[in-house]
């Protein structure tokens, strides 16, 4: 029987990747995080393809599209992210690529060069994938859609502690404002913004742990 492919969007910090993570494991499906493609893309653009302002050169980045080699590469059953070889999965979580992101995000030659990769690796089923439009765009034929969302006291702090966990320094008011703007350009850019499917079942977890979120998610996912 084939297994399921599940899509969960949301908006950033409501734990997407480490729920999509848990459950990929309960279930034995491959997760992608593809927010993290999104990121390594941002971090190759910031080490190669400034301007003279230091500004990320977008025509520069979309003729340099051939050049990156991002792969999930299994490490003890954590999948980490690597650009050209090389892993940067702490890189990718750094304030500076979290600040250029979601222009990174909504150039459709971005959108585009990433969309068939995650296409293929769903179309043999047994995946869970998470982002931001993988219901409306890359997956909509998904078995499952869940929307996720939470308020953005709620959010400002997970990405505060996430960071300090990282070693990373950050101002919790600078954090909060990252992700209303974030929030903004993602939800309102032309290219595949931030929605929920129709058919998508939606998630407040503002008041619900990691554990209880995991657990609402799988009552629905029939037994495999």
């Amino acid at each position: 029987m084939k297994k399921p492919v599940i899509a969960i969007d949301g908006y950033s910090s409501t734990g997407k990747s480490s729920i999509s993570k848990i459950i990929a494991d309960k279930l034995g499906l491959i997760h992608m995080d593809t927010g993290a493609l999104y990121r390594g893309v941002t971090w190759f653009a910031l080490q190669h393809c400034l301007n003279d302002n230091g500004q990320i050169d977008l025509n520069t980045l979309f003729s340099s599209l051939d050049q990156i080699q991002l792969e999930f590469k299994n490490n003890d059953g954590t999948l980490i992210l690597y650009l050209n070889n090389k892993d940067i999965s702490k890189e990718i979580r750094s304030n500076e690529v979290s600040d250029n992101v979601s222009l990174v995000a909504k150039q459709k030659e971005v959108r585009d060069f990433l969309l068939q990769s995650q296409r293929s690796l769903a179309e043999k089923g047994g995946v869970i994938m998470d982002g931001r439009d993988i219901g409306t765009v890359v997956l909509p034929n998904a078995d499952y859609k869940f929307f996720l969302t939470a308020s953005i006291d709620e959010r400002t702090n997970r990405r505060f502690l996430e960071l300090k966990g990282l070693g990373i320094e950050a101002d919790k008011e600078q954090v909060k404002q990252n992700l209303i703007e974030r929030d903004k350009i993602d939800s309102e850019r032309e290219i595949a913004p931030l929605k929920q499917a129709d058919d998508a079942i939606i998630i407040d977890n503002s008041e619900l742990t990691k554990e209880e979120t995991i657990e609402l998610i799988l009552s629905y996912i029939e037994k495999i």
